[in-house]
């Protein structure tokens, strides 16, 4: 199967300094990558390089990332918004904090598929609302009319990955989208996640310190340490016989009550 998205001996810098050291990873349609390890691994940075959001002193120094034949680091900014949300979106830790509190679900959602392509807001409404019941979203239409304050943290983050799928992009990048939320509200959006990926074959990018999340969801793993690639291939593989000595360390430091 053709690679959708693939990092080439990555080099990420900040300031200068590099942060992410020659990783190389591939994701093909409709696959599950988890990415994996301690806070400052560079996991969220790998993701944040492949839409172009390293910020003013964020640079790729080495290799390329290369997604549908474009190499992300060579693009203009104008092409760069272009891929952003349409072709690869985005599912941030706290979708309360990245929703604006004074503008409904609905009015940011039509303004979001608005940006990129010609749509009508009663076009906009009933996409969303019939994506909102495949999710088996409760109370579809008070979701559209509602504040984001309206509405319970959990069904704000379950919103803003309906926001991210509305355009259909191939690639959704997510960073730690469960680690605010409790335990049932987690295996909903675990749960959702998957159908997603079931319906539309979007490839999916989780960034995340639970294993029991990379367990349910990914198909491969990369473990991540101080920018370096520790190990990577099949999940069930990796999380159940590690070979690198950090894999085995970061597992067995894991509390295994959510596994199942």
């Amino acid at each position: 199967m053709d690679e959708l998205l693939k990092y080439d001996h990555v080099e990420i810098s900040f300031a200068g300094r590099p942060v992410v050291h020659d990783v190389s990873v591939s994701l093909e349609p409709g696959e599950i990558l988890g990415l994996v390890g301690e806070s400052g691994s560079g996991k969220s940075t790998l993701i944040k390089a492949a839409m172009g959001l390293l910020g003013g002193n964020g640079l790729v120094t080495r290799g390329d990332i290369w997604f549908r034949g474009q190499n992300i680091p060579d693009l203009s900014d104008q092409e760069l918004r272009k891929i952003r949300g349409a072709q690869i979106g985005m599912i941030f830790q706290d979708a309360g904090a990245s929703l604006c509190p004074i503008r409904t679900i609905g009015g940011q959602i039509y303004e979001s598929m608005s940006a990129h392509m010609e749509i009508s807001k009663e076009e906009a409404k009933k996409r969303s609302l019939d994506l909102f019941h495949k999710l088996h979203f409760k109370n579809a239409e008070r979701i559209w009319d509602s504040y984001p304050f309206e509405l319970s943290g959990g069904m704000n983050q379950r919103a803003g990955i309906a926001i991210a799928m509305l355009m259909n992009p191939a690639v959704l990048m997510a960073d730690e989208p469960t680690s605010a939320l409790d335990v049932a509200v987690q295996k909903q959006v675990v749960l959702e996640m998957r159908q997603l990926r079931d319906m539309f074959g979007t490839a999916i990018i989780i960034v995340t310190h639970d294993i029991g999340v990379v367990s349910a969801m990914a198909d491969r793993v990369l473990v991540l340490k101080d920018g370096n690639a520790m190990e990577y291939g099949d999940a069930g593989q990796v999380l159940k016989n590690p070979q690198n000595a950090y894999t085995k360390k970061l597992l067995s430091a894991v509390p295994r009550l959510r596994r199942n």
